[in-house]
């Protein structure tokens, strides 16, 4: 591309007539790249090369392949299939116009060609076509805050509770966020399931906000009154999060409700048992549990990582699925990273940012 072209949209006109051709592009390069193809296969070269064309002007009849039929080629290649395209035919018939019309194409130019007309169809088309990226542009962005911010609230409904259960807060959050999803992976998941067990895990307690905070903070073993309390925090959490038909909430919410149910069906609060229980809260259940063992709590001292990883592998088929924990067990060099990146150093720092501790996790991103 020459510089007297560097930012002008690009039109690729298709046509086997080559005077044709010279009449399109001596009218429209004052205001345009244009690319001339006289054949299907340059024109086809030219729609997924670069420069990608901002429009595509193409001859209905042409020796070998029937403009509609390179329509079709080019919607079904993806650097070309969302270029507008505008026919151009000596076929003043409605019947054929309506066809090309209904096949997708965003305009109808008949020849013999107009200098004035054909301008003015290139610059409306261009112009839609910039509009309507644009407002991709501007939703794409729009959604991706949107995102951010959800999950910013997630971290922090999280960092309250932790607030109302411990006067020391650290990076739990981040722990938990990155372990369940490391467990998630390596039990299967597909990575856009793992980042949404990432982004929910740090609601799963939200119910203890619903506990007062006396009695999570107790140093001594709990009276029967006060642990039918504490059992109460899956429902209430489930009851925070509310259904939605979100699905991040709704698996927040299933996080939130069955993280406590065992394998056995010894856990709480309905006593599920085996497959009957949520396979997310499965996961979360081993999550849960590593994370409480490995930090300070008011009542114990953190357990050490690999003790703690023996006693999670001990109860597999108890309390724990055997497929998690040994998805557990494979995750279980990249968990310690995360330990090492998140780590609780700073003593009772709250960290609002949700920083890491140490400059980076891209190791254990796989």
């Amino acid at each position: 591309m020459s510089d007297s072209d560097a930012g002008k949209p690009v039109v690729l006109a298709v046509d086997d007539d080559s005077d044709l051709l010279a009449l399109i592009g001596k009218v429209l390069s004052h205001d345009y790249k244009v690319l001339l193809a006289e054949d299907p296969g340059t024109a086809l070269d030219y729609a997924i090369g670069k420069p990608r064309p901002d429009l595509i002007l193409l001859d209905v009849e042409m020796p070998g392949a029937s403009g509609f039929e390179l329509f079709q080629v080019l919607r079904s290649e993806g650097n070309s299939a969302d270029i507008p395209i505008i026919f151009l035919t000596g076929n003043t018939e409605a019947k054929s116009q309506v066809e090309g019309l209904q096949m997708g194409a965003v305009d109808y130019i008949t020849k013999p060609i107009n200098a004035a007309v054909l301008q003015v169809r290139v610059r409306t088309q261009v112009a839609l076509a910039n509009r309507c990226s644009e407002l991709e542009r501007l939703v794409k962005e729009r959604t991706a805050a949107l995102e951010s911010t959800r999950l910013q609230l997630i971290r922090r409904l999280s960092r309250a509770m932790e607030l109302h259960e411990s006067a020391a807060v650290g990076n739990r959050v981040m722990r938990l966020a990155q372990y369940a999803r490391l467990v998630a992976h390596a039990a299967g998941a597909k990575p856009a399931v793992s980042e949404m067990m990432a982004a929910a895990a740090p609601l799963h307690d939200i119910g203890k906000l619903g506990v007062p905070s006396e009695i999570l903070r107790k140093t001594g073993k709990l009276s029967a009154p006060d642990w039918e309390r504490v059992k109460r925090h899956p429902e209430i959490g489930a009851d925070i999060i509310g259904e939605h038909d979100d699905p991040l909430l709704k698996l927040a919410r299933q996080l939130a409700l069955t993280h406590h149910e065992f394998w056995d069906g010894s856990g709480y609060p309905k006593g599920l048992k085996g497959d009957k229980i949520p396979w997310a809260g499965r996961i979360m259940a081993v999550v849960d549990a590593f994370e409480s063992m490995t930090t300070t709590q008011f009542w114990r001292e953190p357990m050490k990582f690999m003790e703690a990883a023996s006693e999670i592998m001990e109860a597999s088929g108890k309390r724990y699925d055997p497929a998690i924990v040994e998805a557990f067990r494979k995750a279980l060099p990249l968990l310690k990273k995360v330990r090492e990146a998140y780590n609780d150093s700073l003593g009772d720092m709250i960290n609002l940012d949700f920083a890491p501790a140490k400059p980076t996790l891209k190791t254990i991103r796989k």
